[in-house]
């Protein structure tokens, strides 16, 4: 058998411009992760249900381990490490810290960028609509008690952040 002909892809990735050679059957998340090395986007199931995987492709959450690459040519794509870090944590992070809303981590990425993205549409939700918009995020830690009160937290330190 043939070796697939790579092809590049151009996007942007946490505001950085990127152009990769890629198979064309190389995924958007291995793209970032053994190309780019952002391991933050997590590979779990690799059929898209459990969003792990999850980015923001132009601000909206979409599974990486479903998407290839070359999929994603000229858009922006935002990843966990794009939403905060350490230094200058997202209120989602600093919700879920303050709120034990992870537990091993292996979904909080996906979380945090799938209610990063569900806040900016919903900055008031209720706990009702928290767990809708987590619905196709699987934890298996947790009983999503605390992940929901994360995000009503973050909520509130996002609110009370602005003028």
């Amino acid at each position: 058998m043939s070796e697939l002909k790579q092809h590049d892809v151009a996007f942007t990735v946490n505001g950085k411009a990127e152009t990769l050679s890629v198979s064309p059957r190389t995924s958007l998340a291995d793209a970032l992760r053994d190309t780019l090395g952002l391991t933050g986007t997590h590979i779990g199931c690799e059929h898209g249900v459990c969003g792990a995987c999850t980015v923001l492709l132009d601000g909206k959450p979409v599974r990486s381990c479903l998407l290839f690459a070359v999929q994603a040519e000229g858009a922006a794509i935002t990843t966990i490490e794009g939403i905060g870090d350490a230094q200058s944590p997202h209120p989602l992070q600093r919700a879920f810290n303050e709120c034990h809303g992870l537990h091993c981590g292996f979904c909080t990425p996906g979380m945090i960028v799938t209610l990063s993205a569900f806040l900016k549409e919903h900055p008031q939700p209720t706990s009702a609509d928290v767990r809708e918009a987590i619905s196709g995020n699987l934890c298996m830690c947790t009983g999503y008690q605390n992940i929901v009160r994360s995000a009503l937290r973050a909520a509130e330190l996002i609110e009370g952040a602005k003028p």
